[in-house]
């Protein structure tokens, strides 16, 4: 069944307006019809089934019918992300989003190569990732911060895996041993780490400096092998 994620809130009887390109989308792609069902959800409300109640030359209207999931989130999992090319940072939101990460968050390090980051396409790309995953959320996407101010603003009791290209701790041996809880995950530019960010990366109390074995990755590729370690490790593909 189709799924939509919309931004009003979501209860019985209640009309619901999907923006127009969401309405064109639902009657000219999809080619869905006045009466028929799908799924809608909001990140708050759960996930409902709807049918299309009006189809105007505006959009549709939706009516909810009733709630067929409670909201739910999954574990708390940041992904920290250098900003990269075009096509590798949309790549890696994409299938974070996938993989159940609950926020991104995109740094500037000493060798970053700083563009122009498209906030409203890497959400746009998280929000299709959930609709077509079945995830009850959107994974929200923080505007570019310095290395250095990320580190200095940690949330308490959050850990750090550091994802470090010339070497660490093998993953699920050090997850194993760190458990469970809140989460960030670093993944460093195309040049990597600076001799100096690594350095108070490695020297951080809450940093776990770990390794993704004998080959250089792309930032993209990464951070899904990062993410896809640190969910079967301590995540919830257990359920």
């Amino acid at each position: 069944m189709v799924r939509l994620f919309v931004q009003g809130p979501l209860q019985a009887g209640v009309a619901v307006a999907p923006t127009l390109d969401q309405s064109r989308y639902l009657t000219q792609v999809m080619r869905l019809k006045l009466g028929d069902s799908l799924l809608v959800f909001n990140g708050v409300d759960g996930e409902w089934r709807c049918v299309i109640a009006e189809i105007l030359k505006k959009g549709v209207v939706l009516r909810p019918e009733e709630q067929v999931r409670p909201q739910a989130t999954g574990p708390d999992l940041l992904l920290l992300i250098s900003v990269v090319k075009k096509s590798a940072l949309e790549f890696a939101v994409e299938k974070a989003t996938e993989l159940g990460a609950r926020r991104i968050g995109l740094v500037v390090t000493h060798r970053t190569q700083v563009q122009h980051v498209r906030m409203d396409r890497l959400d746009a790309i998280a929000i299709e990732a959930a609709e077509q995953t079945g995830r009850l959320d959107v994974p929200m996407i923080d505007e570019p911060v310095k290395l250095a101010d990320v580190l200095d603003g940690r949330e308490a009791g959050r850990r750090l895996m550091f994802c470090d290209e010339t070497g660490g701790a093998p993953v699920m041996e050090a997850l194993a041993e760190a458990g469970g809880g809140p989460w960030a995950v670093l993944i460093g530019p195309e040049g990597g780490f600076s001799p100096e960010e690594r350095a108070r990366l490695r020297a951080l109390p809450f940093t776990t400096a770990v390794s993704l074995g004998p080959r250089i990755l792309r930032a993209d590729t990464a951070a899904i092998a990062a993410l896809t370690l640190w969910q079967a490790a301590v995540g919830d593909w257990d359920r």
